[in-house]
């Protein structure tokens, strides 16, 4: 499954990367998410917001998404993290048919 991670640097992470600023953190982000058993497949640095990063990576289990999420957040590396599930279009065919199928049974307020 793949998923979206944003956040912003701490100003301790600032820090410390201007201390060595020739360490790659797209290594270090590789290194969590695939002990997870996940694969990144993108990472770019933004400016939105003060310095950040935004990250596409891929879980096969759902969980370790937020686990990963949650870790940088509670070692102080990140702050004002979003995580968003992202879904292929061959999986949002398969949402879209769901909805088809129960689009009979549900009634909205007022009806």
């Amino acid at each position: 499954m793949h998923f979206c991670f944003t956040g912003q640097y701490t100003p301790r992470a600032l820090n410390a990367i201007l201390e060595n600023p020739t360490v790659s953190r797209q290594e270090a982000a590789s290194k969590v998410i695939e002990a997870a058993g996940g694969k990144l497949v993108s990472m770019y640095s933004v400016a939105t917001d003060g310095p950040g990063v935004l990250i596409i990576f891929d879980v096969p289990d759902p969980s370790m998404a937020p686990a990963i999420s949650g870790l940088t957040v509670t070692t102080g590396t990140m702050q004002n993290v979003k995580l968003t599930r992202l879904f292929t279009q061959d999986e949002i065919k398969q949402v879209r048919q769901n909805a088809a199928k129960l689009r009979s049974t549900y009634k909205p307020p007022g009806s």
